[in-house]
């Protein structure tokens, strides 16, 4: 049973490092050449903020419950790139 738990866990991770468009682009970043995009890609936080602004006005105005689970996602994929801005210093090419 554990190994199936573990074996699941895995090419869950795999699937969401492969196929999901965060990841695609923080794994782009976590390059050596990729480092100077840290700060402009942070710009990318913005959208989904908003995204999550607007899906939690449709759920006070009595849209499905299910909107939720959009709006959790949304500000984890936010959180995510702003912390990978954070997290890498510009690097200057002289």
């Amino acid at each position: 049973m554990l190994r199936l738990l573990w074996a699941a866990s895995v090419h869950t991770r795999y699937f969401l490092r492969r196929c999901m468009p965060t990841n695609i682009l923080l794994d782009a970043i976590r390059t050596r050449h990729g480092l100077r995009w840290g700060i402009p890609a942070m710009l990318l936080a913005a959208p989904y903020l908003l995204a999550a602004s607007i899906c939690t006005n449709l759920i006070a105005d009595g849209g499905p419950g299910w909107l939720n689970l959009l709006v959790l996602l949304f500000c984890w994929n936010s959180l995510k790139i702003l912390i990978m801005g954070w997290g890498y210093p510009q690097v200057s090419d002289g």
